[in-house]
């Protein structure tokens, strides 16, 4: 049994944190170590469900603020244990979930114990399987079950920023694009049809697609649309009879889902598209008061997020939501992952600050 030790500072906990191997679909052993940690501070009350933990406080504050964050990593390539490179305040840890988002959830794990009365009341969230389909997500599960446990009037997601606030994100759609042909022998190939070649042309539209920044309540989001994996033949000696590509493409948040799909219909019509998975993107939610109240107290200008995050799952509920966590995005699921002490420190310092309290 794995436990995080009390006296730990935020530096030490992101590595015990990452320590615990926490891929997705296997966030119990973390998940574990960290109700134990809730449930040992009393001004806390917790609710588990799953592998998902919420702790709160009941202080009959005006205001409710969620705190969230992610359990789950994608898997590990040889980058654990968390390996510490430099010294003192310019100190770096490398390894898996260092980014993408455990000195976020380190930070969580040292605030929800340290403060015991904040300014707002604190939702503190931690959940499972975001890593992986949208279908499987913790925080859309408690949604469902729970939904009385995610009220608040203002939610941060310690997702990686650079230690600076990030507002709303894009959305993310996923279709797969099949093209077919006639099976024959390779010593044949006149007598099938090769479906690899038949993607060509889903290919060379691809390619020939010119993205779009589209700017949404002042933050520039830039969208993409790319292919990300294309399979397709039985064996070495075989004209393939199908082959499916599967393509993404990251729309700003001021198209809806619908939209988004009927856009990528256009680009490839002629095909029938296969939806495997979306998720809708969310506006900044930087215009209501305590969002203005957290940016003026962290300081500094808000960027857009380009990656789909958890805040539109917070906007879904009508709950304003912004980005704001230790450690470089681009790193996230590099197997160079790496997040500077200082991003730990800042992010500690700006929520503690913001939050108040003892």
């Amino acid at each position: 049994m794995k436990t995080l030790t009390e006296t730990a500072d935020v530096i030490q906990l992101t590595q015990e944190i990452c320590d615990i191997e926490s891929v997705s679909g296997s966030e119990r052993e973390l998940a574990d170590a960290v109700e134990r940690w809730a449930r040992a501070t009393p001004h806390l009350t917790v609710f588990r469900d799953g592998d998902a933990l919420v702790a709160r406080t009941e202080l009959g504050r005006a205001h409710r603020v969620i705190i969230a964050g992610h359990l789950d990593t994608v898997p590990v390539n040889n980058n654990l244990p968390v390996d510490v490179r430099g010294e003192g305040a310019d100190r770096v840890l490398w390894g898996r979930g260092t980014v993408d988002m455990k000195g976020g959830v380190a930070v969580m794990v040292r605030l929800m114990r340290d403060l015991v009365a904040p300014a707002h009341d604190v939702t503190w969230v931690f959940y499972d399987h975001e890593e992986v389909a949208a279908s499987l997500n913790g925080l859309g599960r408690l949604a469902r079950v729970n939904p009385e446990l995610l009220a608040a009037d203002f939610a941060i997601l310690g997702e990686p920023t650079n230690a600076i606030i990030e507002g709303g994100c894009n959305g993310t759609l996923r279709v797969r694009i099949t093209t077919t042909g006639v099976r024959a022998h390779s010593a044949r190939a006149w007598m099938g049809v090769n479906a690899i070649h038949g993607a060509a042309d889903v290919l060379a539209r691809l390619a020939a697609y010119e993205p779009r920044t589209i700017t949404v309540d002042g933050l520039d989001y830039r969208e993409g649309l790319n292919a990300v994996s294309i399979h397709g033949g039985i064996a070495g000696n075989v004209i393939p009879d199908e082959c499916a590509i599967e393509v993404n493409f990251r729309f700003a948040p001021s198209r809806t889902e619908s939209e988004a799909l009927a856009h990528v219909a256009e680009v490839f019509a002629g095909y029938e598209l296969e939806v495997t998975d979306s998720s809708a993107g969310a506006r900044p939610g930087a215009d209501s008061p305590l969002a203005q109240d957290f940016i003026r107290s962290v300081g500094g200008d808000i960027a857009p997020k380009y990656g789909w995050t958890d805040v539109a799952r917070f906007t879904a509920l009508g709950i304003p939501a912004v980005n704001y966590g230790p450690g470089n995005p681009s790193l996230a699921h590099a197997d160079n992952e790496h997040v500077p002490v200082s991003d730990l420190v800042a992010c500690e310092a700006g929520l503690r600050s913001w939050l108040g309290g003892a």
